[in-house]
């Protein structure tokens, strides 16, 4: 039992440096070479790494095996998307039971791309291609609390990353585009959930009404 822990605590050392590697490679084609250099410096955190380690698969993120084996939530998901501001999550705010979405800033917007890539790379090894991060995401994305000017920069990013690569992702070019799209949104979008400033609102957790309150 210890060498298999011992093996797996390695094993997900290895899996961080060589994704934090990536990541900061494609951050510096991108212009961003100082998120690339702290990008997920917290996986090292006693918080985050020896659980991370518990639940090490290789194949996928041991956050996913942590929610199936432990608690049935992620206590590393919270504290890892409440210290790294390329996390969509991070920028999701609740107030009297609503959700409010604040969309990503750029650097962390196109760090995140980077992000993706990465993961897609480490976790695929031999049957990455560029296809894979961007299909991940269109899989993912409709499902996710996450701002929709983010949501659509972060799948052009994505759709430019298939068809060039890093060829045809600049920064200069990413931050116009960045601007042009977060226009067209307001800055903030608003889910109603369950709040009594809006008591019309269907709430999507308790569809025929709180169980609670009955």
């Amino acid at each position: 039992m210890k060498a298999m822990a011992k093996y797996a605590i390695f094993k997900h050392l290895h899996t961080v440096n060589r994704h934090r590697f990536l990541v900061f490679l494609y951050c510096t084609r991108c212009g961003l070479f100082w998120r690339g250099l702290v990008h997920d410096l917290s996986k090292y955190s006693p918080s985050e790494f020896f659980i991370s380690a518990r639940n090490y698969t290789g194949t996928k993120s041991p956050i996913a095996n942590e929610r199936k084996e432990e608690h049935g939530y992620s206590k590393v998901f919270i504290h890892h998307t409440r210290k790294n501001k390329h996390h969509f999550e991070y920028w999701v705010d609740v107030t009297t039971g609503d959700i409010l979405l604040a969309p990503m800033p750029f650097v962390y917007a196109l760090e995140s791309c980077c992000d993706m890539i990465a993961a897609s790379k480490v976790y695929n090894g031999k049957k990455f291609n560029r296809s894979l991060p961007l299909a991940f995401f269109t899989l993912s994305s409709p499902r996710s609390l996450m701002h929709p000017a983010t949501k659509e920069f972060i799948r052009t990013v994505l759709t430019r990353y298939e068809n060039s690569g890093f060829q045809g992702i600049h920064r200069r070019e990413m931050k116009k585009l960045y601007f042009s799209i977060l226009a067209k949104y307001p800055p903030t979008i608003f889910i109603p959930v369950y709040s009594r400033d809006h008591p019309n609102e269907k709430n999507p957790f308790f569809p025929q009404g709180n169980p609670q309150e009955k």
